[in-house]
């Protein structure tokens, strides 16, 4: 055999194979279907045995495997991505369907669990459709219907735009530090403007007058689904409560501002519309307890993240008082001075609301509602806040604890530890923060003066791990130090109030943004990641997930065989430990609560009304 011949018998099958390995990898990534695998693989291999057929041809006939091979990759790939779907309530083949229940607005028949303890009706109906002129209006009662209603599937996710599949997995793999393979398919649920759905999970056969637990999900107002398997209410259930997750409006379509909005309305508002579909399915629950057996005098309502805001946005407005008692609230609150996230003014929500009529090439609202819900969900402009609209909300939520109006009853909210590191991390991932930049990247955001109080503060663990003390900087002013304020806001009020640090570190999120509702909510056991949890985890689970349904059946998360959780109270400065430890701990981030606080009151001093 000549030598330029084995040179580019070597060269050309050494190159396939690692371009063939990061195919493959990438296909795991992407989440897409099987075939598209399957199809990926034999165009490897035919690329393989191709170069050896024409390793002794002319230098012409060599490139032709890889022309093919481009070819079919250019067909292939953009099919690599996971398909949408209507997702089932349950995750067993054949569900057994309940019996038939009666609804205010019609009847409705659902499906068991496996083990036929829990009856689930999934997409429920608690609005009319907020398509063509209802767009931007305030959520609508829904009409009757006839005939009994399958609820066996979810109803769709509200409008959003889907991140690439393989860089969340590539984010997975950083949570994870390993890669652990799936070439299965993990399709996506299926997406329209018409969402207003929620699902309800009840004993079943149980009695009536049973607590309820509404849970609103989070995605930073612009994502998310009330179908996820973190907080699937099947457990909870099983503990002898209802629990309920609700669809609502996001983004452009859930909190787009225009002053001609306002003007149509007869409420004068505009901004607010996921807000207001909130208390729409919260009012809609109030009227329908006693049809699936639950008690609208003992309905406790909780959240994470931009659900969690938007816990602290229904405590205080005056639309919701009145329909529920307790609230829960994880990994984030408006009760703070000046918010630093999830809330602007209303000028601002008004600016971006002329610059989305511009970008659609639109002169009035008429025209805009036009636009197809495809196209307006791509807009450029980010709508992922509330505001201060004189109707949903009156107040800054912040004013409204001040002035004791607040609407619950009792209060249990936390947070974890690492809140910030999912959002600190890609925005600084090819220059990490270190010891040389992090002054002046805290500068950047918070000026010279109060930079240099929190990296003196903070010195000795800089000097330690520049790294994770930028992070927890963070982590403290974007989510724990708002917790800590409406705790102490609830307190002065009078309020019973638990409050919880979550430290539980696993194989997977761990104690990042979100990684506790998994515990919460009773369902590691549905994680397609399994080698991520241990005994310690399951412990910690149970433990916790009998203390939300304690909460929610009481307003006391304490039960037999749990380790004491006390009341916060202001003057011990301490909070519940959820983690391999449980216990009343002190609370690490006083002075910088301090600091943070300063640096509100400054901005607020220079007419900075968001920050």
């Amino acid at each position: 055999m000549k030598k330029s011949r084995i040179v580019y018998l070597a060269v050309a099958l050494s190159v396939s194979l690692l371009v063939g390995l990061l195919l493959i990898f990438y296909l795991d990534l992407a989440n897409g279907p099987i075939p598209v695998l399957v199809l990926s693989i034999i165009n490897i291999v035919c690329l393989l045995v191709s170069i050896v057929f024409v390793s002794g041809k002319k230098l012409f006939f060599k490139f032709v495997p890889f022309i093919a091979f481009v070819t079919l990759c250019s067909i292939l790939l953009p099919l690599a991505k996971p398909v949408m779907e209507e997702k089932s309530a349950v995750n067993y083949r054949n569900p057994v369907p309940t019996e038939v229940m009666h609804l205010a607005n019609g009847d409705v028949r659902g499906v068991y669990s496996q083990d036929q303890s829990v009856e689930v009706y999934a997409g429920i109906p608690y609005a009319k459709p907020p398509v063509g002129e209802l767009r931007w209006k305030e959520p609508q009662p829904m009409d009757n219907w006839e005939g009994v209603r399958d609820c066996s599937k979810f109803g769709p996710r509200s409008m959003q735009v889907d991140t690439n599949s393989a860089i969340n997995s590539l984010v997975d793999i950083y949570s994870e530090k390993s890669w652990h393979p799936d070439y299965n398919m993990h399709p996506l649920q299926n997406m329209s403007e018409d969402s207003l759905y929620l699902n309800i999970w009840k004993p079943a056969h149980a009695s009536t007058n049973l607590p309820i637990l509404m849970f609103i999900h989070g995605g930073s107002l612009t994502s998310g689904s009330s179908a996820a398997d973190d907080y699937n209410g099947e457990e909870m259930a099983k503990k002898g409560i209802i629990m309920i997750t609700i669809q609502y409006r996001l983004g452009v379509f859930g909190y787009f501002a225009h002053p001609d909005l306002a003007s149509e309305s007869p409420n004068n508002t505009t901004g607010n519309y996921g807000l207001l579909d909130q208390i729409m399915a919260l009012s809609w629950i109030n009227d329908n307890a006693s049809y699936f057996g639950g008690d609208k005098d003992n309905i406790t309502i909780a959240g994470e993240s931009a659900g969690s805001s938007s816990i602290s946005a229904l405590c205080t407005s005056p639309l919701a008082k009145g329909l529920f008692k307790r609230a829960i609230g994880e990994s984030s609150s408006l009760v703070v001075k000046k918010a630093p996230h999830t809330y602007r003014p209303m000028n601002k929500a008004l600016e971006i609301g002329e610059k989305i009529m511009k970008e659609q090439g639109c002169s009035s609202i008429e025209e805009l509602r036009k636009v197809s819900a495809s196209k307006l969900v791509q807009t450029k402009y980010e709508n992922s806040s509330m505001i201060l609209d004189g109707y949903a909300l009156t107040k800054d939520p912040y004013d409204v604890y001040l002035d004791g109006e607040n609407n619950e009853e009792s209060l249990l909210n936390g947070y974890n530890v690492k809140e910030a590191d999912a959002f600190v991390i890609p925005k600084n991932l090819l220059v990490p923060t270190n010891k040389s930049n992090i002054l002046g990247r805290l500068e950047k955001e918070f000026g010279k003066e109060i930079a240099q109080r929190i990296y003196d503060l903070y010195k000795d663990k800089i000097e330690k791990d520049a790294f994770n003390a930028f992070n927890e900087i963070y982590s403290v002013y974007w989510f724990i130090q708002p917790h800590h304020s409406w705790s102490n806001m609830a307190f002065n009020n009078g309020l019973d109030v638990y409050r919880y640090q979550f430290t539980k570190e696993n194989g997977f999120h761990g104690t990042y943004h979100s990684g506790e509702m998994i515990y919460a909510y009773s369902n590691i056991k549905r994680s397609p990641r399994q080698y991520a949890y241990n005994e310690s985890d399951y412990a910690l689970m149970n433990t916790m997930s009998s203390y939300w349904a304690n909460y929610v059946k009481s307003g006391d998360p304490n039960g037999e065989g749990l380790p004491t959780w006390p009341l916060y109270n202001p003057t011990d400065n301490k909070v519940m430990e959820l983690g391999e430890r449980l216990g009343y701990i002190d609370d690490a981030y006083l002075e910088l609560y301090k600091i943070i606080d300063d640096y509100i009151d400054l901005e607020t001093e220079k007419g900075n009304t968001q920050i």
